[in-house]
């Protein structure tokens, strides 16, 4: 009975038992998606936050008082310069006009009466026939009478232009906002809100700032007389809004923040921007001809430092350390360490050591999970074929292991 027990007890833990599979050192080859490590310009780009801002916002405000006649535009129309935006009650203020002219023609009309005498004075005291008195008098009344008619003249000159008031126009290109005051209203000069806005979106400008570490090398490019291309990015930094180009930058650093504000320009055609939006800015400082690059995804850190995984031709894997510049994106700069042709690992490195072995896949396969999944097993398939497959050979196989122990331990209940 003993041997009987000792047999079940023994069948039913090999029968639990998982089959061994290799794995941890002696597991098959790894899957990975290698890159060859490529040639070519990259560039030195800046990163900062910034605010789109408009070169000229004009609040339109009545420079005289009088009731809201007409509104000539529609809220978010485009305007050029000197389009009529509004007009007022132009009436108060002709009639205004017309009593300094006529106040003008009676005091014309006094001086030349005036000079007349004068003349006839001059005349009259050549001959000793008046007082001195009396032509020097005649004189200065030539003179006041002079003095009014400029006044007048100055008179008409300002009830024209507060008629010209009346009809109120864009100073600037650019787009209307919302109406702030109705028809009918009556506006005054000091009317803070005034009655519209106008906001020039073409070209515009945004706002960031940088580091001061930054300003020496971006002072020397534009001393240099270089055009700094700069792209505006959305939020997510995922999407180019506009390009454009650095204008300048400001007269100070800030001391609180360590910062420089820069101004750049962007033509903006395509109303991709809008005062007040946030924006991510990358400025374009320099180029880098001719460089070694691969992808960022290759690059490791650990132990030997800065290292990628290169591929040799017998299809196993070594430490390279490397020494990486300038990024760009998704691509980095090689200093040292690698030469163009090289293969690296991208996908897959998580698992890798010195002198691997690895199973190449495509980039495609590795987007694919499918593809993916296809790799692992192709890995595995061959790690069974060198290993599982000769321990079957050789007679390991469970199945008949397990039916041995089947054997076995019938024999055993019989006995």
């Amino acid at each position: 009975m003993l041997a009987v027990l000792a047999g079940i007890v023994w069948w039913t833990r090999q029968q639990a038992a998982p089959p061994q599979a290799g794995g941890g050192r002696n597991a098959g080859p790894m899957s990975i998606v290698p890159e060859a490590v490529g040639k070519g310009d990259i560039g030195v780009s800046l990163n900062a936050l910034g605010t789109v801002t408009s070169l000229a916002t004009v609040t339109i405000r009545s420079q005289i008082s009088g009731y809201l006649m007409k509104i000539d535009f529609k809220e978010g129309d485009e305007v050029k310069k000197g389009d009529l935006i509004a007009e007022i009650d132009s009436r108060p203020y002709e009639a205004t006009l017309a009593q300094a002219k006529g106040q003008l023609a009676r005091d014309e009309a006094q001086l030349k009466g005036a000079q007349v005498d004068l003349t006839r004075y001059q005349n009259l005291a050549a001959q000793n026939a008046v007082p001195h008195q009396q032509l020097d008098t005649q004189v200065a009344l030539v003179a006041q009478y002079q003095g009014t008619v400029e006044a007048d003249r100055a008179s008409v000159k300002s009830a024209e232009v507060n008629l010209q008031y009346c009809r109120i126009v864009s100073p600037i290109n650019g787009r209307v906002g919302l109406r702030q005051v109705d028809l009918g209203n009556y506006v005054t000069a000091g009317d803070t809100n005034g009655l519209v806005v106008i906001t020039q979106l073409e070209p515009i400008s945004v706002l960031f700032t940088l580091p001061e570490d930054n300003l020496q090398a971006v002072a020397k490019r534009l001393k240099e007389g270089a055009v700094l291309p700069t792209a505006a990015y959305d939020r997510s930094g995922a999407n180019k809004l506009a390009e454009g180009s650095l204008q300048t930058f400001d007269s100070q650093i800030d001391a609180t923040t360590g910062t420089i504000k820069l101004r750049a320009r962007f033509e903006n055609d395509k109303r991709t921007l809008y005062p007040n939006q946030f924006v991510n800015i990358r400025l374009l400082l320099d180029t880098h001809k001719d460089a070694t690059t691969m992808s960022t995804a290759g690059i490791q850190r650990g132990v030997p430092g800065t290292f990628v995984y290169l591929v040799n031709a017998d299809s196993t894997v070594s430490v390279r350390p490397v020494k990486i510049g300038v990024t760009d994106g998704d691509r980095v700069e090689v200093l040292s360490g690698l030469v163009p042709g090289d293969r690296i690992v991208i996908d897959g490195a998580d698992k890798l050591r010195e002198g691997a072995k690895v199973v190449v896949r495509s980039a495609a396969d590795a987007a694919s999970p499918a593809g993916a999944a296809k790799g692992t097993a192709s890995g595995a398939a061959n790690g069974v074929a060198k290993g599982d497959g000769k321990g079957d050979a050789n007679g390991a196989d469970p199945d008949k292991a397990g039916g041995g122990n089947r054997k076995g331990s019938a024999d055993g209940q019989k006995k």
